[in-house]
């Protein structure tokens, strides 16, 4: 199939997106070469990204006894000191075992994989530089972009990678603070703020918005930041920043106003760029903008030159590891000439925070913007038995319901294992399926999923007229 190329496809980058392009295209019988820069296989998602700070925050949980507070109190720990050593000892142990399942998966699909930077000499060729200093030139009758993202690091921001880091360092910080600042109330700042809060750590989100996470459920949010002020996470909304200075070994920040912050550690979360600089799009005909972002055709990840796809961070959000492995299936597809699978129309979304959030299809506030007529219906996880058993008080699911057609319009949960709840909801709502299914079905018992029902009932109640005792009237 390759005819005058090297190969069928040619990926550039091994993170979600690259890896599952490549397996794909592996699988429809093509030549597949994978490029990556780093010297081993996984992209950010592996090393700084997905996986180091979620098993960090397992790690935390398990260390503080976090999930059994609900019984012994909040000052219950099930480890008494807890260094950065404890820390990342599970961090590397995870990601060595996540790299060998990687390298096994490529060699038991025939990928070939080199280690270097790739940049393009045309359309169809890119030249690589490998780590150990030699060069090559490979031909690809179709290349996918997937290189992902860094951190994006403003010059005025004074970075040293020791006191003021980026998201890409926090996984290898070699001692814990006493203090953290978080500079960015976005899904990484506060997934790394609670987890460090969660530690003891005094912890202080900053962010000039006024509100955080506004693609999320408001209820779902206004609990959310509720649970974590009782957990004496302090945030600073609504405060811009005059400046950011080192004052006796610390990092202190100056807000507008005068009033200043200082902690052991700073944390930026400025957003993220397209990792395309090295990539000379130029030859190849294309052009990122400002954030190192290309465009692609939503259905086919096509970029304006016909044979090039980009799929993952790289396209900019949702940017999630879940919709990237997706967009890299369909590119591949797309490139090697199969019918191109439709998407499902629902993608869920996970903060990985303490508590996790996690959301699906439409809020509350967007189906009032849209003029839909809706109920809501809600279930605290105190009120179900597992619940009760895990000592989670404070968790709860909401469901949005179409109030003509009793259709599902959008599940949101905040709480123990939300992340892994939402997939019921998301079924639901790519099957159209109505509320009632919720009620109809029969759950394990206890667990938390038991709060679809409770939820569903509680909508039912409020939509449905009671009966009045003739007798009694």
């Amino acid at each position: 199939m390759a005819d005058a190329y090297d190969y069928d496809l040619i990926v550039i980058g091994s993170g979600p997106s690259g890896r599952r392009a490549a397996v794909q295209a592996s699988k429809f019988g093509c030549s597949v070469l994978v490029i990556e820069k780093r010297g081993k296989v996984g992209g950010v998602s592996v090393h700084t990204g997905t996986i180091p700070s979620k098993t960090l925050r397992e790690t935390v949980l398990h260390l503080t006894g976090w999930r059994e507070r609900g019984f012994y109190g909040i000052n219950y720990r099930t480890k008494q000191d807890i260094d950065a050593h404890d820390l990342s000892l599970r961090v590397g142990k995870t990601l060595k075992d996540e790299v060998d399942v990687l390298d096994h998966q490529f060699m038991r699909n025939g990928v070939s994989v080199e280690y270097g930077t790739a940049s393009f000499t045309d359309t169809h060729t890119l030249m690589i530089h490998h780590i150990s200093g030699t060069t090559r030139t490979v031909t690809g009758k179709a290349i996918v972009i997937a290189v992902g993202s860094a951190p994006h690091r403003p010059d005025h921001i004074p970075f040293d990678d020791t006191h003021i880091i980026d998201s890409d360092s926090m996984v290898n910080i070699e001692k814990l603070p006493r203090s953290l600042t978080v500079v960015g109330a976005g899904v990484i700042g506060i997934e790394y703020a609670t987890i460090f809060n969660a530690l003891g750590i005094r912890t202080t989100i900053i962010d000039r918005r006024d509100h955080i996470l506004d693609f999320i459920d408001r209820e779902i949010v206004e609990s959310f930041i509720h649970q974590l002020r009782e957990q004496k996470l302090q945030f600073r909304l609504g405060c811009k920043i005059d400046s950011i200075v080192m004052e006796a070994g610390q990092p202190v920040v100056v807000l507008e106003g005068g009033r200043r912050i200082r902690s052991d550690l700073l944390l930026y979360t400025g957003g993220r760029q397209g990792a395309t600089a090295d990539l000379n799009l130029p030859a190849a005909g294309l052009q990122a903008d400002s954030r190192g972002r290309l465009e692609v055709d939503p259905v086919t990840f096509q970029t304006s030159v016909s044979n090039i796809y980009a799929t993952g961070d790289v396209i900019g959000f949702p940017a999630l590891a879940s919709t990237s492995m997706e967009q890299g299936r369909i590119a591949a597809c797309h490139a090697c000439a199969q019918p191109v699978p439709p998407s499902p129309k629902f993608f869920p979304y996970g903060i990985y925070s303490v508590p996790e959030i996690s959301t699906v299809g439409m809020t509350e506030e967007e189906a009032r913007k849209q003029n839909i007529p809706f109920e809501t219906g809600n279930a605290r996880f105190r009120e179900t038995s597992r619940g009760q058993i895990m000592g989670e008080t404070e968790g709860f699911l909401k469901i949005v319901v179409c109030l003509k057609t009793h259709k599902l319009l959008g599940a949101h949960i905040v709480g123990e294992a939300a992340t892994e709840l939402i997939h019921i909801g998301q079924a639901v709502l790519n099957f159209s399926g109505k509320f009632e299914y919720f009620i109809d079905s029969t759950f394990n018992y206890p667990t938390f999923a038991e709060a679809y029902k409770t939820a569903a009932l509680d909508v039912w109640n409020r939509i449905t007229p009671r009966r009045i005792d003739v007798e009694q009237t």
